[in-house]
C-alpha cells in the first residue's frame, strides 16, 4: 500500500474541506405566514429564532377564554343529535364537531393556566344576564332545537351551528385585527385552524341543508 507524504496529506484535506462547503445547499428563505388573507414576507434566521419579543396580549386571553364558551355551546348542541336525527350523515357531523371542540377545549383551558390566567366556566353562559360570543345561540333557540325532531331538528341544528361557525369566524377576525395579538404560536396555529376547519364546515353543512330540502 503506498503511504501519503505529509504535502500529499495536507492538500487531500484541503480538497475535503473544499468539497464539504460546496456540498452544503443554500439555505431557503424562511417565509413568516400571515393572518387569513395577508401577506407573507421573508425574514432572516435571527429574526425567525428571535422570540423575545412574542408575548399573548389582553387580546389573545380574551379570545380564548370567549372560544371556551363558544366551543362548549357547540358540545352542547351535537349531544342533542343521537336522540332527535335519523340521519347517519348528521352523527358524522356531530362526532367529528364533538371530538374536535372538546380536545380544543382542554387546549384552551391549559394555554390559560400555564399562563396564570383565568379559565372561565364552560357553561357560564347559561348565566342569567351572560353575554354570549358572536354567533351563539340564545337559551330562546336552544329551547327550540332541544324540542324539535326528524327533520325539523336537523334543519335547526344545521342554521344553527352555521350561525355559531361564522360567528368563530368573526372572532378570529377579531383577534388578528387587534395589534401584537395572534403573535404567540399556539394562538396563530389554532385560531388559523379554527378559520380553516369551520369555514369548510360551514360548506358541509351548507350542501346538507340543500340536500334535506329535497
Amino acid at each position: 500500500m503506498r503511504v501519503l507524504g505529509p504535502r500529499c496529506l495536507v492538500l487531500a484535506a484541503a480538497f475535503v474541506a473544499v468539497a464539504c462547503r460546496t456540498a452544503v445547499p443554500v439555505s431557503a428563505p424562511i417565509v413568516q405566514p400571515a393572518a387569513p388573507g395577508g401577506a407573507t414576507r421573508v425574514i432572516g434566521v435571527a429574526q425567525a429564532t428571535d422570540l423575545s419579543a412574542v408575548r399573548f396580549t389582553a387580546a389573545d386571553a380574551e379570545f380564548m377564554q370567549g372560544m371556551i364558551g363558544h366551543h362548549a355551546q357547540a358540545v352542547e348542541m351535537v349531544a342533542l343529535i343521537p336522540d332527535r336525527t335519523e340521519r347517519d350523515a348528521m352523527r358524522m357531523l356531530g362526532l367529528r364537531i364533538d371530538v374536535s371542540q372538546t380536545d380544543e377545549i382542554e387546549m384552551m383551558r391549559g394555554w390559560l393556566e400555564s399562563r396564570g390566567l383565568p379559565v372561565p366556566d364552560a357553561h357560564a353562559h347559561h348565566a342569567h344576564g351572560a353575554t354570549l360570543m358572536p354567533g351563539m345561540l340564545t337559551a330562546e333557540e336552544m329551547q327550540r332545537l332541544t324540542a324539535a325532531r326528524g327533520t325539523e331538528f336537523d334543519r335547526l341544528f344545521l342554521e344553527g351551528m352555521i350561525k355559531h361557525h361564522r360567528g368563530a369566524l368573526t372572532m378570529v377576525e377579531r383577534l388578528f385585527a387587534s395589534p401584537g395579538a395572534g403573535q404567540d404560536s399556539e394562538i396563530y396555529g389554532f385560531a388559523s385552524d379554527v378559520d380553516a376547519d369551520q369555514r369548510m364546515e360551514i360548506d358541509r353543512m351548507g350542501v346538507m341543508l340543500q340536500e334535506f330540502a329535497k
